[in-house]
């Protein structure tokens, strides 16, 4: 007579069959993966590096909701646990040692508690924001699983089993199969790809401890220009696709999907994944603004975007590539670069440039300016206070680089003041004047990288004629230009915000700034100051040093609002329910000041343009100027 199988060998054995049934799942998975371009992977490398890169890095953006840390750890480090002391269990040593299933039921208690978090995070009701569909049965497999587990285990330790035990490991084995099953299409596929995702990143340099944030140059010659369809992405990007939980985090941080344009992160991310697959469960989540409906053909060779494609080119060209979903999303994936990836191909290929963008383009190719103005106009503003130029100096310590911001009437004044302050500093700069062309931003955040290669080669050859040791902007765009774009296409230089050098100046003595303190400030962050480079404190420093009554807004630093002027949204002028900026300026007003201090041309217009606002805009060195008048 065949003796029966122990409990000591099947508990584990169920383990063992769960990790085999995920490992088919995840192949199945990687099989659609391998449909992408090839990418360049330092696998060695991002393993070693993984345990860090998800205890930290991920965690770092997981705790920003606390009840979510709590639940994550709980159950992420419980599941994790108890699964792989069950597995090693199958050891003789280990199988025959009561006390270490005691062990083992201890790790299954903490994922039942877990499990317990995960549902009460689910029903009765759950948050606007997390998608429902399959998220909806985790918490019923969670508790099947670690209860079953559990009991397993209790059972084991004190000797026990019988039909009681053969009723726990059923239990635990419908909810830890169905747990691997779920990895192919359901909520467990995060955990997989995700780990997967955080080995294999397409910007590694985030996990460095620096900003990572340039778009890389485009292959002009390749045969296909940007992506139109699933398989034009590289596989580790499709793989990166795969690794979003459906938490929300972007579409609640998203400007676009305030405003009630066309746009929802979350969905943009889940239609390139039900894209890349025919078998892909239907979305679970909040709609674009607007309530339309995914669409179209799936596949690897499916076109992406389009009225009858999966992706409206409406949604395409509402996003401000302001980051602000890139920032919040827990499991670092890039959204931003999808989106200028899928503009690339639209703009090169397709030459379907929003409308209202066809003329500054056209006018960036043909002038250098997307206004179509002359160049040596750049410097009108300056009218009455002298502005040296670099040809004239034959060299200067200081580039001061005016940007797109030169040209407009309002911003101007603050370009003066920051002036005015130099010469207080007495600082040895100088500016280009009619040599210094567009960097190129808008046409680059649009999809047109010929044109931005184009004006950027141009104005470097312009730089490498002339002596300078730093550039000083007060355009965050032209700075994340300089600074991260034009180094890969041979362009390095020393570049700082205003804000920045403004504060070194006042740090070394040079500006004697007197105090303010009956001007109530709050300080909008610039996105591409702020998310883009890192660069909160300098403002914020300068503002404490001239003595005002400073407060922020709910939303500030990194996680800061966008103005809604960015990535060519201006103009690309795509309507909405609300206008971005709008939504900001009252996010301001709810801190009572009556200043809302800005560092960004784009922002200063932006609000500026909203006609009910109760603050005045003034840029950081009209404030500065301000004091330093006041000083003397």
């Amino acid at each position: 007579m065949t003796s029966v199988i122990p409990l000591t060998t099947v508990f584990p054995g169920l383990v063992w069959l769960m990790a085999a049934l995920a490992l088919v799942q995840v192949a199945r998975r990687a099989a659609l993966w391998r449909a992408g371009a090839a990418a360049p992977v330092a696998w060695l490398d991002g393993l070693a590096k993984l345990p860090r890169r998800y205890l930290v890095d991920v965690h770092h953006v997981v705790a920003r909701d606390a009840y979510a840390s709590r639940m994550h750890a709980v159950v992420a480090g419980g599941l994790l646990a108890a699964s792989i002391l069950t597995a090693l269990a199958i050891l003789p040593p280990l199988a025959g040692f009561r006390p270490y299933w005691f062990l083992v039921a201890a790790a299954f208690a903490v994922t039942a508690a877990g499990a317990l978090l995960v549902g009460a995070r689910r029903y009765p009701a759950k948050p606007k924001r997390l998608s429902a569909g399959r998220f909806q049965i985790l918490p019923f497999l969670l508790v099947a699983y670690a209860v079953g587990g559990t009991i397993t285990a209790l059972l084991l330790a004190l000797g026990g089993g019988g039909l009681f035990g053969s009723v726990a490991l059923a239990l635990a084995a419908a909810g830890g199969l169905g747990l691997a099953f779920e990895v192919r299409h359901g909520p467990m596929r995060h955990a997989a790809a995700g780990a997967l995702h955080l080995v294999a990143h397409p910007r590694p340099g985030r996990f460095e401890g620096r900003p990572d944030t340039a778009l890389q140059p485009l292959d002009l010659d390749a045969p296909r220009l940007g992506s139109e369809m699933p398989a034009d992405f590289t596989w580790n990007r499709l793989l990166s696709y795969d690794a979003c939980v459906s938490c929300g985090r972007c579409e609640t941080a998203c400007p676009a999907f305030a405003a009630g344009q066309p746009l929802n992160p979350k969905k943009l991310i889940q239609d390139l994944v039900a894209g890349l697959s025919p078998a892909e469960p239907p979305y679970a989540g909040n709609p674009y603004p607007g309530g339309r409906a995914g669409q179209g053909e799936r596949g690897a060779l499916a076109r992406l975007i389009g009225p009858d494609a999966r992706i409206h080119p409406d949604t395409l060209w509402s996003c401000t590539t302001c980051r602000a979903c890139v920032e919040e999303c827990p499991m670092m994936i890039e959204h931003v670069d999808a989106v200028v990836s899928l503009r690339r191909h639209q703009t090169l290929e397709q030459g379907a440039l929003p409308e209202k963008a066809v003329v500054p383009v056209t006018e960036l190719r043909q002038a250098g300016d997307p206004g179509g103005r002359p160049l040596a106009s750049r410097t009108d503003f300056a009218a009455g206070v002298e502005l040296p130029r670099l040809a004239d100096r034959g060299g200067a310590e200081i580039l001061l680089w005016l940007g797109e911001g030169a040209y407009d009437l309002r911003y101007g004044r603050s370009l003066r003041a920051l002036v005015r302050l130099l010469r207080e500093a007495q600082v040895d700069f100088a500016v280009l004047g009619p040599e210094e062309r567009d960097t190129g931003d808008l046409a680059r955040r649009l999809g047109d990288e010929a044109t931005f290669q184009a004006l950027a080669r141009a104005n470097i050859a312009t730089l490498a004629k002339h002596r300078f040791e730093r550039i000083v902007t007060a355009d965050p765009h032209a700075l994340h230009a300089l600074r991260n774009e034009y180094p890969a296409l041979g362009g390095r230089y020393t570049v700082v915000h205003h804000t920045a050098f403004l504060l070194e100046l006042i740090q070394a003595g040079k500006l004697n700034p007197g105090r303010l303190p009956d001007l109530a400030v709050t300080y909008h962050d610039p996105c591409y100051l702020a998310r883009y480079n890192g660069e909160t404190e300098a403002p914020r420093a300068v503002l404490d040093a001239i003595g005002v009554a400073r407060s922020e807004m709910t939303r500030s630093g990194r996680r800061a609002m966008c103005c809604g002027g960015g990535g060519g949204a201006p103009v690309s002028d795509v309507p909405g329910e609300r206008r971005i900026p709008d939504i900001r300026m009252a996010q301001a007003a709810e801190t009572g000041a009556g200043i809302v201090a800005v560092a960004c041309p784009s922002c200063t217009a932006m609000l500026e343009g909203v006609t009910d606002r109760k603050a005045e805009i003034r840029d950081v060195a009209e404030l500065l100027l301000q004091a330093v008048e006041a000083g003397r």
